[in-house]
């Protein structure tokens, strides 16, 4: 059965029911007869399993598989759970409260034929085509890995896991496990796999529209000079286990210079 799996769409919920059904909708539209979409919820306390029960059921889905974690274990471990229960070539993320663009999927797909690891670009939903005052990803900087983990480091690179994915090689002894002291910045892991290993592209698509509420888990502020430092700390010691785990993993696909369309 895993073996026709073409992609799996991982998605962590957590407090989620007022817009959960929404992004479901969205997500559902793109896939295809042989994708999947896979849901942890860490133990909402409010309707979000019964929303994604309910939508499910009124789309006649049966390519959405839901499981709920016995305790709250935090948003980047409900994600881990997710992809240890994908089963697809190819593996998206998705948080539970934005809305995917038109052709978004098939894509991202396009994107990881000679790449362990793709990004693409996002927008604020409702705000016509408006982001944050992060700078978009350009195709052109794929083949740079040095200046992408510089640019990480000084915050200056914007990789959302909400705009990710990666290929199933890139999962085993590379992406999983998560090291057990991230709490935060799972998508940031996944990019200095990316580029440590020369194996990422860059789409310039806007492929999500993150919708901006009081409750997302990613924080929306300015974060305080203490919070920044421990994090800098903290994506050097990635790329140092990114570069130990690279040494035993086998060698990634041949990257493309194609630029994204």
């Amino acid at each position: 059965m895993s073996e026709r799996i073409r992609a799996s769409v991982c998605m962590a919920t957590y407090r989620g029911a007022e817009f959960v059904a929404e992004q479901i909708e969205s997500i559902v539209a793109q896939l295809g007869p042989d994708d999947e979409l896979v849901i942890v919820d860490d133990c909402s306390p409010d309707d979000t399993v019964a929303v994604i029960i309910e939508t499910v059921a009124r789309l006649e889905e049966s390519r959405v598989f839901l499981t709920r974690t016995d305790h709250n274990v935090g948003y980047v471990r409900a994600f881990e759970a997710a992809i240890r229960r994908s089963r697809g070539r190819f593996v998206f993320l998705s948080d539970q409260d934005d809305v995917w663009t038109p052709g978004r999927h098939e894509a991202m797909i396009a994107g990881l034929a000679r790449s362990l690891v793709v990004a693409g670009n996002h927008s604020i939903l409702g705000r016509n085509g408006a982001r944050l005052w992060y700078p978009p990803l350009r195709s052109s900087t794929s083949q740079r890995p040095r200046l992408n983990l510089f640019a990480i480091l000084i915050g200056y690179r914007p990789y959302f896991g909400c705009a990710m994915g990666f290929r199933r090689e890139a999962i085993e002894g590379g992406i999983l496990p998560i090291p057990s002291y991230v709490s935060e910045s799972h998508d940031v892991w996944i990019a200095i796999t990316g580029n440590v290993r020369r194996s990422i592209r860059h789409l310039e698509l806007d492929v999500v529209e993150r919708r901006l509420h009081d409750t997302n888990q990613t924080p929306l502020g300015i974060r305080s000079l203490g919070t920044i430092v421990r994090a800098r700390r903290m994506f050097l010691r990635l790329i140092a286990e990114a570069v130990r785990r690279a040494s035993r993993a086998p060698r990634p696909p041949r990257t493309s210079a194609e630029p994204s369309k």
